[in-house]
């Protein structure tokens, strides 16, 4: 299995069109230096085309912003579900197994905190923003995937449930950037952990 950052950062491929490059160096440039930090030009630069051509891409910053939390979307939320599928054990293990490998991709030097709050925080004064709806709507989907999981199982109130572990993991993404110590994901792990097995006990 590929190790993605925060979950996922892209890798770039000579092979790619002329848009993908540039969504490639984007997503590079806007996680690991911040998206007001980076400016069209160098991320023409890195995708080697000019700035005509990404504008004939995009037609502004702020949709390539867009575009570069989209293109995060789906790889992230695929690679939860292969922690989650992937780990041996009951409910709990497999809540846990999504923290350990967060805590895992942390551990790169590469790794600068969750791509989707890290925007949300240089966004803050533009709620309105599409790239935050597009950070929101990601959040939701995972809570929501991950509320369907726990109902499979039968866990009590599944949709609360999944909130409240959703809630350790960004906390866990948070104070792993103030921190830069990845025992701060495992520990929200195993508390996550023990409020599926709580939340088992009272389901049987």
């Amino acid at each position: 299995m590929n190790t993605h950052w925060s979950v996922y950062m892209p890798t770039e491929h000579p092979a790619k069109s002329t848009r993908e490059r540039i969504v490639d160096a984007a997503s590079s440039l806007f996680y690991s230096e911040g998206i007001r930090a980076v400016s069209v030009d160098a991320v023409a630069e890195k995708a080697a085309t000019t700035k005509k051509t990404l504008y004939y891409h995009f037609r502004s910053k702020d949709e390539l912003v867009a575009e570069y939390l989209s293109s995060r979307d789906q790889p992230n939320l695929k690679l939860y579900a292969e922690w989650f599928t992937e780990a041996q054990g009951l409910l709990p293990d497999k809540v846990e197994a999504m923290f350990r490998g967060v805590a895992r991709a942390a551990r790169s030097p590469r790794w600068k905190g969750c791509g989707f709050l890290r925007t949300a925080g240089e966004l803050a004064n533009m709620p309105g923003h599409p790239a935050m709806k597009i950070g929101a709507a990601h959040k939701k989907k995972f809570e929501a995937w991950l509320a369907d999981q726990l109902g499979q199982a039968g866990a009590a109130d599944a949709a609360g449930l999944a909130r409240q572990v959703a809630l350790l993991m960004d906390g866990a993404f948070s104070a792993m950037l103030v921190h830069r110590d990845p025992a701060y994901c495992e520990e929200a792990g195993r508390a996550a952990a023990m409020l599926v097995s709580s939340a088992e006990r009272r389901s049987s």
